[in-house]
């Protein structure tokens, strides 16, 4: 499937401020399911462009600007190809396919960013939420991965926050809401209480009610290493395995370090800042 994304965020300031340096995480993620076509990428004021692999493997680029300026504007237009395979078509190993399984040790040992808790003290709170809410245990492991997710879906409520940040674990579970990055970091530390290794992933979603005919927002998700089968996406906002309407950006251990556009300004004079988005992902014709 061909999808076309077009993503705008701007920053403007009361006065004229020095920029510093910039980092974006919005140039999706090349793999053997999805393919970049094309990328435009336009900076106001001027920057120098610096393209890189990070640690995890993302493609952030960094932005150095030479001067002082009263805002900020960053417009990528991208069009990418995604596979056609199906959310279940993958092969787990034998013993990973009963749920709970252990890793083998290399593979924990690789996995040990991802297997950490973001709070120990949270695991048993989260785990009781879970047990209260979960239908009767599966033994199946994809079985018992979609009654997480779909537990998730069904018992938060989806919010749109407009302030920045991500909720906690617990406050989520206090609140009973979150938004989709909320969500997101919520599922990645209830697979991890229960020994599952789990990333967060930052992207976009082609939404086919909307197909880019409204603005909307970057989304989240998670993705769990499955042996046999690899970093498989759960998307609990929508309570289902991600397919290829999902085009990942970067993904990470920690969510915070992947946030679309991070950056700061020097100021004499105590300055305000306003950000405004807009993304619009859609099918090619």
């Amino acid at each position: 499937m061909d999808i076309e994304i077009s993503h705008l965020t701007r920053f403007d300031y009361d006065r004229e401020v020095q920029l510093q340096l910039h980092l974006l995480y919005l140039r999706p993620r090349e793999n053997a399911l999805l393919e970049v076509l094309r990328l435009d990428f336009a900076v106001t004021p001027d920057a120098r462009v610096h393209w890189m692999r990070d640690d995890l493997d993302n493609l952030p680029a960094t932005l150095q600007f030479s001067g002082n300026s009263s805002h900020i504007e960053i417009r990528s237009e991208c069009a990418v190809r995604t596979s056609d395979l199906g959310p279940f078509d993958f092969l787990l190993r034998d013993y990973a396919r009963t749920f709970p399984f252990a890793y083998e040790p290399l593979h924990r040992f690789n996995l040990g960013p991802y297997l950490a808790p973001g709070d120990v003290a949270a695991q048993p709170q989260l785990k009781g939420w879970l047990a209260e809410r979960m239908a009767e245990p599966q033994s199946d492991t994809v079985a018992w991965l979609l009654a997480l997710n779909r537990t998730i879906w069904q018992h938060l409520v989806y919010r749109r926050r407009l302030e920045p940040g991500i909720q906690k674990p617990l406050t989520t579970l206090q609140l009973g809401s979150g938004s989709c990055r909320d969500y997101a970091v919520f599922l990645v530390e209830c697979a991890r209480a229960f020994g599952l290794a789990a990333r967060f992933v930052s992207g976009y979603l082609l939404d086919p009610a909307n197909d880019g005919t409204t603005s909307g927002d970057m989304h989240a998700w998670v993705e769990v290493f499955l042996p046999g089968a690899g970093w498989r996406g759960m998307d609990p906002t929508h309570g289902i395995f991600c397919d290829n309407a999902y085009v990942p950006v970067a993904h990470a251990a920690v969510a915070e370090s992947v946030n679309p556009v991070q950056g700061s300004f020097v100021s004499t004079i105590p300055a305000t800042a306003r950000m405004t988005t807009d993304v619009r992902v859609r099918r090619s014709s």
